[in-house]
Formats: structure tokens, sequence, C-alpha cells
């Protein structure tokens, strides 16, 4: 009898026909074993199919992704409420006043569209202004939706103004998440030889977000939506390198320098492509302000894009880049130490100190931290003692003069590096014979260095410039 019961009326958070945007919930991650906590971002119904977009709570935001009800254990949900927390419904005590509350923002769930809407827009305006227009439209359209549902929530709603806003850094700047901006909306790129799968979103109009893949030109960067229609550009694009000036050459790699006003359409369709692997920043239309960088690897075919950075024309904090990025083909083979060095050589040449906007990607901080820990020591372990002194004494602000990374970072590497101690009154360095062996091994492996006898650039003085 008692298993008639339990067959009759079944436990109702057994079930995922329940579950709503918000809920929090044990989800089988992708190629592990592993059972992680997630948050349902997104439902969507796909050939009859329910399926949950899912956030990992504390991983990275580049392993989220679609998964059908069999990954999901919502015998374990937590539920949102009204004040933005989540409620258990696991163990004893779980309310049955649940579900009603679950009904009604059900009608909310599924209003959100999953990608902006399409507008008509005309063909010659940029491709980055229709993503950003659309952007707008598809925001103040959830904005109203939510308000229609409980008008309490007006004020917590981001202003359409986030994705357009005045403030503007290396093209893109610092965004909040919003449930548009947290959902890839880029299935597969194809760029050059390359298959790549995106790992954030990027504000691409509607027409390319439906497709399974969308094809770039590796010189132009123009986007198309076939394979066919990417080869019929390829007969008529006469680039085999990025737009601009080679300001760099050694063995294979090269150096592009872009102006940001004068190449407008490279550079806004650069900050696209660079959406899809940047987490930390949004994209703005108006890159007059920023040069930007392009590193390439040279072969029979052309100058293939291996990374770039940007950076403002104008910095009143000394920012020697705005955005950074390796592609993912080229990561882990030292490219990207190597865009980093040749930022730092640029800034040589300008005869200052600088450091990278923040805030930094997880990857980025990363590679910023191994460059300016190999650099530093570089210099700690080449520098050699005065005729009065039997130890070898060099100053903070010398080291920043040698390696032009600003005085901050450079004191927040030797912290992290424990080389830093105070003695009889004074701050001294000290390494030990250990890490001055690990450090000449590091060097010796790292084969990719910039020769500044190959740079070929002299500064420009913006401030004396009436106009970009």
């Amino acid at each position: 009898m008692k298993m008639n019961e339990e067959m009759d009326f079944p436990d109702i958070y057994d079930s995922a026909t329940s579950l709503v945007e918000g809920c929090r919930l044990p989800v089988k991650m992708k190629y592990t074993d592993d059972w992680p906590l997630a948050e349902i971002v997104s439902i969507r119904e796909h050939v009859g199919i329910r399926m949950f977009y899912v956030h990992y709570i504390d991983y990275n935001k580049r392993l989220d992704e679609w998964v059908t009800e069999e990954r999901l254990n919502p015998r374990e949900v937590q539920y949102p409420r009204k004040d933005g927390t989540t409620a258990s419904t696991s163990g004893a005590g779980a309310g049955l006043s649940t579900p009603k509350r679950i009904q009604a923002s059900t009608s909310v769930a599924s209003s959100h569209p999953s990608s902006p809407i399409s507008q008509e827009i005309p063909n010659e305006v940029p491709i980055l202004n229709q993503a950003v227009h659309q952007i707008d439209q598809q925001k103040k359209i959830v904005r109203r939706k939510k308000l229609a549902f409980n008008p309490e929530v007006e004020e917590s709603i981001e202003p359409s103004s986030a994705v357009s806003g005045p403030r503007q850094t290396g093209s893109m700047a610092v965004h909040n998440d919003d449930i548009i901006t947290r959902m890839k909306n880029i299935e597969m790129i194809v760029l050059g030889k390359h298959r790549i799968r995106p790992w954030y979103f990027s504000p691409y109009p509607q027409s390319f977000t439906k497709l399974p893949c969308i094809f770039i030109c590796e010189f132009c960067l123009k986007t198309r939506r076939s394979e066919t229609a990417l080869f019929n550009h390829r007969r008529k694009c006469t680039l085999r390198h990025p737009p601009g000036n080679e300001i760099y050459r050694k063995d294979t790699i090269s150096f592009f320098e872009i102006d940001g006003r004068k190449n407008k359409m490279y550079a806004q369709n650069l900050c696209l492509l660079a959406k899809l692997f940047l987490d930390h920043k949004t994209l703005y239309y108006d890159t007059d302000p920023f040069m930007f960088y392009v590193m390439t690897e040279y072969d029979d075919v052309g100058f293939h894009i291996v990374g770039y950075f940007s950076k403002e024309k104008e910095s009143t904090e000394d920012y020697n880049v705005a955005c950074i990025l390796t592609m993912p083909p080229y990561q882990r083979k030292g490219y990207g130490r190597l865009l980093i060095e040749f930022s730092y050589e640029l800034t040589k040449f300008e005869g200052k100190t600088g450091s990278p906007e923040k805030p930094l990607s997880d990857l980025g901080l990363l590679s910023y931290r191994s460059y300016w820990s190999q650099t530093i020591l570089d210099i700690l372990v080449t520098v050699k003692p005065t005729e009065d002194n039997e130890k070898p004494q060099i100053t903070i602000n010398e080291i920043c003069e040698l390696t032009s990374i600003k005085k901050e970072d450079v004191v927040s590497t030797l912290q992290n590096l424990n080389l830093i101690n105070y003695y009889k009154g004074q701050y001294i360095i000290s390494i030990n014979r250990e890490t001055v062996a690990n450090h000449i091994a590091s060097m010796e492996r790292r084969k990719l260095r910039i020769d500044p006898n190959c740079l070929h650039w002299t500064p420009k003085d913006w401030s004396k410039r009436t106009k970009w």
C-alpha cells in the first residue's frame, strides 16, 4: 500500500518540469563524472526536447552549456526567491507553496528571447552598430515584460545604456551580467584552417546566432553565413594581412599597427571576434580613440592572425593595454607572453612605464604574472655589484625604468614571489639559488622573444593632435 501511495503521489521536486530560470541544482558536467552546483540561466524547447542553459557555480563561464533533463538532479533544487536568494527543497521542511511561485515565474522565463531581436537596419551601417542596436532593443523588450509582470523590480533592472554607455575602454568596457550577455550565442566559427567553439557571448546580429557555424575571413575579418559565401568573398578579397602598417617582423612573426579611426570596419570586426573569447568586456562601436596591434604568423597563404591587443591613444592612467587576446589555437605556445612583451617594448620606446587595464581575464592574469615574474627575475639575476659593495644593489624605481613595468606591478610581483624582506630597518630583495636555477631553466625554454632591433616604430604624441 505504501508503494502505491508513493507511485500515486510522487515527490514534485523529482521532476524537471517545475524548474525555472534562477534555480540552482547539481548538474553532470560534460566529459566528467562530477555533479557541481549550477544555475539555470535560460530554458528553451528544441525539437520537442526541453533544454536548460546552465552556469556552473565557481567555474569559468566558458564551461556554460545547454544540457538536457537527464543531466540534472532536481531532487536537490534551490528555487529563486523574490529577494534574489535561493531556497533549498532538499530534505524535510520543503514547503508546498513553492510550486505556486514557480508557476508565476514561468511566464517571465518563457518571455526571454533566446537571441537578439531582428530589426531592419540599412546595409551600409557597420555590423557592430547593428549588433549594439539589436541588443539595446532586446534589453528594452525584456525590461518591459519584467515590469509588466512585477513593477517592483524596476529599480533592479540594468538600463539599456549599459551596452552603449559613454565610458569606452579599448572599444570594450567592463559589463554587468544580464540574461542576454550571460549566454553564448554563437555555436561555432571557422577562421582560416581553424574550427573554434566560442567561449562567451558576442553581440552578433540575430541572423548569425541562428546558424550552426559562421565563417570569418581571416584577413579582413568579415563574417559570412556559409562556406560557399566565404569562398566567393575570398575570391574578391585582396587582403593577405591586416590593414595598417607592419612595424615588426622577425622570422614568421609580424605585428601590424591599425588605427581604429582609419580602419574602423576592421577594428569593429576584430572586437566582435575577440568578444567571443573575452568575458569581462562589453563592446562599443566607437574605435576611434584606440590603436590595435595585431600579431600574425606568415606562410605561403598570407599573414594569419595569432592575437592582438588594443591601446588607448591617450591614457590618463598610463595603461599600455586595453584588451589583449591570443586566439585559442595559438594559446599555451608562448604567443600570449610575446604579445605582452611587445606591448612593453612599445612602452619602452615611449620612455614610460605602463600597466594593463583591469580587470584582466583569468588567463590574462596568469600570463601577466608569469611575464612580470620572469622579466623582474631576469633583471635581479643579471644585476652586478658595484665596486664599493660586495652585493648587487638595485631600487624599485630602477627596475621600473629597465622593464617599463609600473611600480605597483613590480611591488606586487616581488611580494607574490616572496622576495621582499624587512632587515635592519630597510627592505631588501633576497633570492636563493633554487629560484635562480629555476629562472635560468625557464628562460632557456622560452624560445619566442621580441627583438627590439626588428621594431620600426615612432611613438605618436596624440595630445598635440587636434583630431585623430
